[in-house]
């Protein structure tokens, strides 16, 4: 697997991508080309962080991220949540592969896939109707709903925009084309 590492408010040295690789490695088991991984590590006080996607064939992308004290540890969780969203989503991606197939099915075992128990469920369904509103807001309204996000149309276009909060406390906003 290629790994295209970068640093934010960090300078990654040597070492540091030597042990990325190494452990990166212990997924080239599970593909069978040549896919390429974004690997960012950054700091924030003393907390450390990596985050890893991977792009794969047929436009499924897996990702993962991991906040702690180190960046070893942080490496570690990360393939492992990694090697989770493969068990889990086997069968979706074993039925969407195209030519280039791009995972090693056979290193799982058919008894390791998840129940149908296990698979997410609609408990709710809400039906809303969209009031045309400024980012502004559509921000405020959120907040006032004590919701993570909120859609709405945008005022001057009138198009489906989406606020959402941010882990960091800050707002994103997701336009759909």
């Amino acid at each position: 697997m290629k790994l295209n590492i970068k640093g934010k408010n960090i300078n990654v040295y040597d070492s540091l991508k030597r042990e990325a690789q190494e452990k990166f490695n212990r997924l080239d088991k599970y593909f069978n080309g040549e896919e390429e991984m974004d690997l960012k590590f950054s700091t924030e006080g003393n907390l450390k962080k990596v985050e890893a996607t991977i792009f794969l064939n047929g436009g499924t992308i897996l990702r993962a991220e991991e906040e702690n004290g180190d960046f070893s540890t942080g490496i570690d969780r990360v393939i492992d949540a990694l090697v989770r969203q493969i068990r889990k989503h086997k069968t979706k991606l074993e039925r969407n592969r195209k030519n280039g197939e791009s995972i090693k099915f056979d290193l799982f075992d058919d008894d390791a896939e998840l129940e149908e128990d296990d698979s997410p469920k609609i408990v709710r369904t809400k039906e809303l109707i969209l009031r045309p509103m400024s980012d502004e807001e559509a921000v405020l309204q959120m907040e006032l709903l004590n919701h993570d996000f909120f859609l709405y149309l945008d005022d001057i276009e009138m198009k489906q925009r989406l606020v959402y909060k941010r882990r960091d406390g800050d707002y994103g906003l997701i336009i759909p084309e």
